[in-house]
């Protein structure tokens, strides 16, 4: 089945779903294509309020922000939406997208412009038996407690200091669980202060500079092994101890999905800071392929208050290509602009600004 479209974005998670809704209030005809059943991507697990300002729905939880933006898209004809959709390829040669609808229905889709949000897959570490039943990425216990309401278990050892360990923790502990301890090997707790002090309020021992030794258990996991690490990350060997536990939960960080981009022939850069393999892009999010954009966390691993703006940046980037261009157009793109630099200011966003300097086009 052919089709044709203005834009194609790929992906409705925050920045998805906010470019979706910039190039419908324009008119675009646009199709939003996503693998899952359901729209808004991480926001669904995510059931703590957003920080910011009210322009990115501060005070609002992420399962509401989901539903705002698909009561909005509701609203626009032109809006075509396609879940349980994969995409699958890219043909540049007839600029012909093919994706997989319930894994029975092929589509062959044409389009002036292409916006990727694909977003990124949770990291793993290695250790010895880790892969006993019982152990799950943060994003899994995310969807199982949030999505599903189901408690994975009862006494949680959790991997990673970061915003997601730290909020992933103090969710567990609102269902009940016992979140024995947190552990990251870094120096330095990585995630915003408000978070680990709610963590440390509830008891919750935060140990930097020590990891996971091994995974005990025979069918299911019983308990694991921890070991301090020195400042050059080695295991000090005489520093193991074991602590029991059902559920070892990682939350040690994102991987950009950036298949497609790799595919579309898109420049692309290893930038750690940013998770991974990422696009050079313009400050439209426009990448090195003229007519494909890039938004959230396949652009870099960020906050979704980051990812909504480049979400909003890259639709108007794609808007500009088109020619629709005006005076409103022009003032939400600064505005964007301006409050998206204003979010990765000052030390919490040193990295990302490292990062970016990697692969923004001057």
């Amino acid at each position: 089945m052919k089709h044709f479209f203005d834009v194609v974005i790929i992906g409705a998670g925050p920045a998805g779903l906010c470019a979706g809704n910039i190039l419908g209030n324009a008119g675009k005809k646009t199709l939003i294509i996503e693998r899952d059943p359901f729209l808004g991507g991480q926001l669904l697990k995510q059931t703590h309020m957003f920080f910011g300002s009210r322009d990115q729905y501060a005070g609002t939880r992420g399962l509401d922000i989901a539903k705002i933006f698909q009561n909005e898209l509701n609203s626009y004809p032109n809006v075509s939406v396609f879940t349980d959709t994969t995409a699958t390829g890219y043909y540049p040669e007839e600029k012909i997208l093919l994706a997989m609808k319930d894994e029975k229905e092929l589509y062959e889709i044409s389009f002036d412009q292409i916006i990727i949000a694909t977003g990124a897959s949770e990291k793993s570490l290695l250790f010895e038996n880790n892969d006993l039943p019982g152990i799950f990425g943060a994003g899994a216990v995310q969807t199982l407690m949030n999505m599903y309401g189901v408690l994975p278990g009862t006494e949680i050892i959790m991997v990673g200091s970061g915003n997601i360990g730290l909020i992933v923790s103090y969710q567990l502990l609102q269902a009940g669980a016992n979140v024995k301890c947190i552990i990251d090997a870094a120096p330095h707790i990585g995630g915003y202060f408000v978070h680990a002090a709610k963590i440390r309020r509830m008891g919750v021992p935060i140990y930097t500079q020590h990891t996971i030794h091994r995974a005990i258990g025979k069918t299911t996991l019983e308990a694991v092994e921890l070991v301090k690490v020195d400042n050059s990350w080695k295991k000090i060997s005489d520093s193991v101890f074991t602590e029991s536990c059902d559920v070892l939960c990682l939350a040690v960080g994102l991987v950009p999905m950036s298949e497609l981009l790799w595919q579309m022939g898109c420049d692309m850069n290893f930038v750690p800071e940013l998770g991974g393999s990422v696009p050079a892009r313009n400050q439209w999010m426009e990448t090195s392929v003229r007519g494909v954009f890039v938004a959230g966390d396949v652009a870099g691993v960020e906050e979704a208050s980051s990812a909504m703006l480049e979400g909003t940046i890259a639709a108007i980037g794609a808007l500009k290509n088109l020619g629709s261009w005006n005076a409103a157009i022009e003032k939400k793109c600064v505005h964007s602009l301006e409050y998206l630099k204003e979010i990765r200011y000052g030390p919490v966003g040193e990295k990302i600004r490292s990062g970016l300097a990697k692969v923004e086009a001057r």
